[in-house]
């Protein structure tokens, strides 16, 4: 797996990666911020990993978040993850099913729900929400979404939700 090759990478490291290269989608601070104006709780679910998705969660106010949790011991990485009660890999039925228990805790259908996604394992998910949207996609995931934004940030979801 991929992850084993992460093993000997320090939190420096992932610290030094966090600040010189995560960068927000463009937008991103607007469309979460409007969505929670307007009442609506905001999921992050992420095939990424927990080091960066928290702290995208802290930096936009999002209300809940699920990813790939990485092992370290020490202040290092071992190269495994960390099991989850729900898994260890946040992977396409891992997101839909992240999808349908929120929408359960909080006692709204899916199809209340609007899901965005990039790539083939956001399908799932996207599947069951009532929008979904493919945000800069991949040609697939572009198909079988109900929305398209190919230009533009994150914020042009709101030109469709006014």
């Amino acid at each position: 797996r991929r992850v084993a090759l992460l093993k000997g990478v320090t939190t420096a490291d992932l610290e030094a990666v966090k600040r010189e290269r995560l960068r927000l989608n463009p937008g991103a601070a607007e469309l979460v911020a409007a969505c929670k104006r307007a009442g609506m709780k905001v999921l992050l679910v992420s095939g990424g990993f927990t080091y960066f998705a928290d702290h995208v969660q802290q930096l936009l106010g999002i209300d809940y978040t699920r990813s790939n949790v990485l092992e370290i011991a020490h202040g290092v990485l071992t190269g495994r993850m960390v099991d989850q009660p729900w898994g260890d890999i946040c992977d396409g039925a891992e997101k839909q099913r992240t999808l349908l228990q929120t929408c359960a805790q909080l006692g709204i259908s899916p199809l209340q729900a609007i899901a965005m996604g990039d790539g083939a394992n956001d399908l799932p998910m996207m599947g069951s929400a009532g929008l979904s949207v493919a945000y800069h996609a991949k040609p697939k995931v572009r198909e079988q979404a109900m929305v398209a934004i190919n230009s533009g940030g994150l914020d042009r979801l709101l030109e469709i939700l006014r």
